[in-house]
């Protein structure tokens, strides 16, 4: 029997992936959360935690998705990974780009599925990781042949979980920019700079505007000016 966690932030998906695991011979769930903190306390990750009964740590495969409101489905996952380096997880998200896949991988995800996938292919892939091994969307393993064929080196994109224009902004915002500045730099209005502010601060789950810019200077962010 494949013990089976999904963490996604979006209730239809979550219980519509869980009664759809349940549905497979072998497969059962053994818990799911609905945020990055929910996903740590079922996972047992922080200092002295300890895994829900009959969940976390001893579920076989962990279906992660990466944006989790309140957090990044990466980061939880690479805290499990280091906390158990057994851990198996299958990252089941709306994004196949590049950047996301990579550091899905990095932080120690065995599989990349994308939501569209057929039940089938998410069977087989549920499998293939408690088995031990790596799976990729036929998409996105296309790519990454690809790359690999291409010659081209991965290279690591600071908080995968933003868009470009939010990265852009955050970059400007820890080189010491004000919401004018940027306004003007990037040719936005004040009001959609704020919102994007706003984003950033979200998806990073951080309380203020200092707190994003010690996070993304310690990723190498902000010296551009």
């Amino acid at each position: 029997m494949i013990r089976v966690a999904v963490v996604d932030d979006h209730p239809v998906f979550r219980l519509g992936m869980a009664a759809l695991l349940d549905s497979f011979d072998g497969v059962r769930v053994v818990g799911h959360a609905a945020s990055a903190a929910e996903a740590r306390t079922l996972l047992g990750l922080g200092p002295g935690a300890e895994p829900a009964p009959g969940t976390g740590a001893r579920a076989d495969v962990v279906l992660m998705d990466l944006d989790l409101g309140d957090g990044s489905g990466v980061d939880v996952t690479r805290e499990l990974v280091r906390a158990d380096p057994a851990a198996r997880v299958l990252v089941v998200t709306m994004h196949e780009d590049d950047d996301a896949v990579v550091a899905a991988v990095r932080a120690g995800a065995r599989g990349f599925l994308v939501k569209s996938a057929s039940p089938a292919e998410v069977e087989r892939a549920v499998h293939a990781v408690a088995d031990g091994a790596m799976i990729l969307s036929p998409s996105v393993a296309d790519r990454a042949m690809a790359y690999v064929v291409g010659g081209r080196a991965a290279a690591r994109v600071p908080f995968p979980q933003l868009t470009d224009r939010e990265r852009e902004v955050l970059d400007l915002v820890a080189a010491g920019l004000d919401n004018a500045s940027i306004s003007r730099r990037l040719v936005l209005s004040p009001k959609t700079v704020r919102n994007h502010v706003a984003n950033v601060l979200a998806k990073l789950a951080v309380r203020d505007r200092s707190a994003a810019i010690v996070r993304a200077r310690e990723e190498g962010l902000g010296t551009g000016g």
